[in-house]
């Protein structure tokens, strides 16, 4: 039998480099690398990158930016001033989100109390499955679902803190099927029926991965109607439930959104809640983007509308060597079988010492600026020339086309629709190449490319506002 641990002579290990009782981390150096990776965080990313004087990007082709990053792994380390170096190029030349003219996802800006929260989560570098592990973060998850909850209107419920919407939506599925189904965990699919499940066209894409990911289908998700502003027709839900039943399958969940992804609709919860009763349907909203509206007394009104331990039901599996049912303190408290994940970041503290920082108030008047900011760039594009409205904005999303002057006048021309098309990309690719900001397109329906402006960033003023309109300007009055 061959020796699978080799000695040499002397009885060593010849690969043993140190001493076994030598640490393999220099806790001083380490510090020392830690605190200058910080001032280069500080300075690269806080700093600059909220300057509006700095780019937004410095954009690099893929073949470039790979030979300046010099990103292949080596058998020798690297000292620490080339590592610190490295650490300078990757803030250069990554995207700048937290700056004011970043204007291209759902997401923007930086809080500085959530971010410290988030440097505290890793350098405690838990998980987030078991009060022995974890037990501050229990107890602070706890919490924060009970507030989220209470601004809701609900006074007990169940809930988890997940990786993002998308596994969200995917746990209301599973959530669903298991409550009509629950034989479905141990036997699997040939446990249930032909399942459907009721979503908009513009509702997130991850309702029809999730459907494929849990075996559901994607044939069976069946697109529901939409009025003139992206939300569910409840008449038109009514009719495709009946006529699910009809054909003998079973109507399992209803996705709505508050927030679509595009247009930022909400659907109309209190008139789909109707539906869903009627049908007794489980009925799912899906609020990654729209939900921040519950903290403003002002807008709340977009998404007007039990505890039955269903979470931990539906997705344990008993590991005995984490969930012991023989502990010292409360089992209750172990959490981590409430989720198909087994470690499980630490999300809740950064919106927890946000919250502690400034309160329910102070995110509400975020919440209130963005409508107002957004209200305001409207107003400006109506008195410009050459900016197109598609939709009166509901939420945050402001949709548009820009006409360049050469097209003004010429919608009626057979090549009007190919060339719009062609403008919006052709702008973002100049003002990423140039840096001066980012701002997102797509097309939806029969509308061909258009701009979708995310005002969101707590750093945005109205000079930003009128900045986009001037650069859209000056970037497309050529083409």
């Amino acid at each position: 039998m061959a020796n699978l641990f080799p000695l040499s002579s002397d009885g060593q290990d010849p690969a043993n480099l140190r001493d076994i009782n030598e640490p393999l981390i220099d806790h001083s150096e380490g510090q020392l690398f830690l605190n200058e990776a910080f001032k280069i965080i500080i300075e690269e990313v806080l700093c600059k990158g909220t300057d509006v004087q700095q780019k937004v990007c410095e954009w690099k082709g893929p073949e470039d930016l790979a030979l300046l990053l010099d990103l292949e792994l080596r058998a020798e380390g690297e000292p620490q001033q080339r590592l610190l170096q490295r650490v300078k190029d990757v803030a250069k030349y990554s995207i700048k989100t937290s700056h004011p003219r970043f204007f291209n996802q759902l997401f923007a800006g930086v809080d500085y109390h959530a971010l410290a929260g988030r440097f505290l989560s890793e350098a405690l570098n838990t998980n987030l499955f078991t009060y022995e592990v974890a037990p501050v973060f229990v107890l602070m998850e706890t919490e924060v679902l009970r507030s989220l909850r209470q601004l809701v209107g609900w006074t007990e419920g169940d809930g988890i803190f997940c990786p993002g919407g998308s596994t969200s939506n995917m746990f209301a599925m599973n959530l669903a099927r298991y409550r009509l189904f629950p034989e479905v965990k141990s036997q699997g699919l040939w446990a249930v029926p032909r399942l459907t499940i009721f979503t908009s066209a513009e509702s997130h894409y991850s309702v029809k991965k999730g459907a494929a990911f849990l075996g559901i289908g994607t044939d069976n998700i069946i697109v529901v109607k939409v009025d003139e502003g992206g939300r569910i027709s409840p008449e038109d839900l009514d009719e495709k439930i009946k006529l699910t039943k009809s054909q003998g399958a079973v109507p399992l969940l209803v996705s709505c959104t508050s927030g679509t992804t595009v247009r930022g609709a909400f659907d109309p919860l209190d008139r789909i809640a109707d539906v869903c009763e009627k049908h007794n349907v489980w009925m799912h909203v899906d609020a990654a983007w729209g939900g921040s509206v519950l903290f403003s007394e002002q807008h709340r009104h977009l998404m007007k509308g039990d505890t039955t331990n269903l979470l931990k039901k539906c997705h344990s599996a008993n590991a005995t060597y984490l969930f012991q049912q023989d502990k010292f303190y409360d089992v209750n408290l172990d959490v981590g079988d409430k989720t198909v994940q087994c470690s499980r970041k630490v999300d809740c503290l950064k919106l927890w010492l946000m919250w502690k920082a400034v309160g329910s108030i102070g995110l509400a008047e975020r919440v209130d600026k963005a409508f107002n900011l957004v209200r305001y760039l409207v107003e400006q594009m109506k008195k410009r020339e050459g900016f197109h409205l598609l939709w009166e904005p509901e939420f945050l999303n402001v949709c548009f086309w820009f006409i360049p002057p050469s097209m003004r006048g010429k919608e009626g021309n057979a090549d009007y629709q190919d060339r719009l098309a062609n403008v919006a990309p052709v702008i973002k690719e100049r003002m990423i190449k140039q840096g001066t900001m980012m701002v997102g397109y797509q097309p939806l329906g029969d509308k061909v490319n258009f701009f979708r402006m995310i005002v969101l960033s707590t750093l945005v003023s109205k000079e930003d506002m009128d900045f986009s309109l001037d650069e859209i300007e000056r970037l497309g009055n050529d083409l």
